[in-house]
């Protein structure tokens, strides 16, 4: 993270113990490992018949690709290494499923332009990073889920009136991440704003509170937690203008491990552990758990 948004944070954190806020006002700081719910390892029989977890297991551990820039979703802690969200959550869920532990997760930042190729080159075995489902990824990788369904949305300064949704955009500059969906959406539906990408949303962010940048989009559930993070520079415009369904990235050919995902996802929307993570990671946010998405086997 760049200095200014950190900085940002840093002084909210450190305000944060003699400062009662706002009534109402999300909280500053991120998932406390104590409220975060833990999954029962898998002790029955492997999954057999795929070749991801046939590696995973040889080599003692998975390589889950994620996200390590996004408040509450999957951000990592530049002291200790630890990844945490609810994106992480999810990821540690399904695994526990799969037969592997927290300790047996090795999670690995991967951009948004270079899911599909982590994906193909086998640098990851699967990855949880809000990664929308659509056909022309389909056509490169696998999915399980959804598991979640966002919107894309639009992030500015607190000060700003004039954006108030995508028709707003004509001569702003506009800042996504490089290959993402919603960096697509506005190059192609919004042409007359004045796009520009990087490798990471925490990137867009710091040039929005700098002001080199009007707005910031991607998924609202990504901005929730961004402006839940700087209540007093950052809030969402408007309402989302799409629809965005997070799923879980695989090997393309593996659909052994694509259908496990699918099972494990549903078990631990059954038994209550998918709230229970929304809850400690997302819904710090403000934003109350809505009902998971059908499960789209394929």
């Amino acid at each position: 993270m760049r200095r200014p948004f950190a900085l940002l944070l840093l002084l909210l954190l450190i305000a944060a113990p003699v400062s009662c806020g706002k009534p109402g006002s999300p909280p500053t700081k991120g998932p406390q490992p104590s409220s975060l719910p833990s999954y029962q390892v898998a002790a029955g029989p492997p999954v057999t018949g795929s070749p991801t977890l046939d590696a995973a297991r040889g080599r003692g551990h998975l390589v889950v690709g994620a996200k390590e820039d996004q408040p509450y979703l999957g951000q990592k802690d530049p002291a200790s290494g630890v990844y945490s969200g609810f994106d992480i959550e999810i990821a540690k869920m399904v695994a526990a499923d799969l037969g592997f532990g927290p300790g047996q997760i090795q999670f690995k930042t991967i951009a948004s332009a270079n899911r599909e190729t982590a994906l193909q080159n086998g640098q990851v075995d699967y990855y949880v990073g809000t990664y929308t489902i659509n056909d022309n990824r389909k056509k490169l990788v696998g999915f399980a889920g959804p598991y979640f369904v966002a919107g894309q949305g639009l992030l500015v300064r607190k000060s700003n009136n004039s954006i108030k949704g995508p028709q707003d955009l004509a001569g702003k500059t506009v800042c996504s991440a490089s290959g993402s969906t919603p960096y697509q959406r506005i190059q192609k539906q919004y042409p007359q704003a004045k796009l520009v990408g990087y490798d990471t949303y925490s990137a867009c962010v710091d040039n929005l509170v700098s002001g080199q940048v009007d707005a910031v989009t991607t998924d609202n559930a990504i901005l929730q937690g961004y402006a839940a993070k700087v209540p007093d520079e950052l809030k969402i415009a408007g309402q989302p203008f799409s629809t965005e369904p997070y799923g879980i990235g695989t090997p393309h050919n593996d659909a052994v491990l694509r259908g496990a995902l699918d099972d494990a996802l549903a078990h631990h929307e059954q038994n209550g552990d998918w709230k229970k993570a929304y809850d400690a990671t997302l819904g710090l946010s403000g934003v109350p758990a809505p009902t998971p998405p059908p499960i789209q086997r394929y």
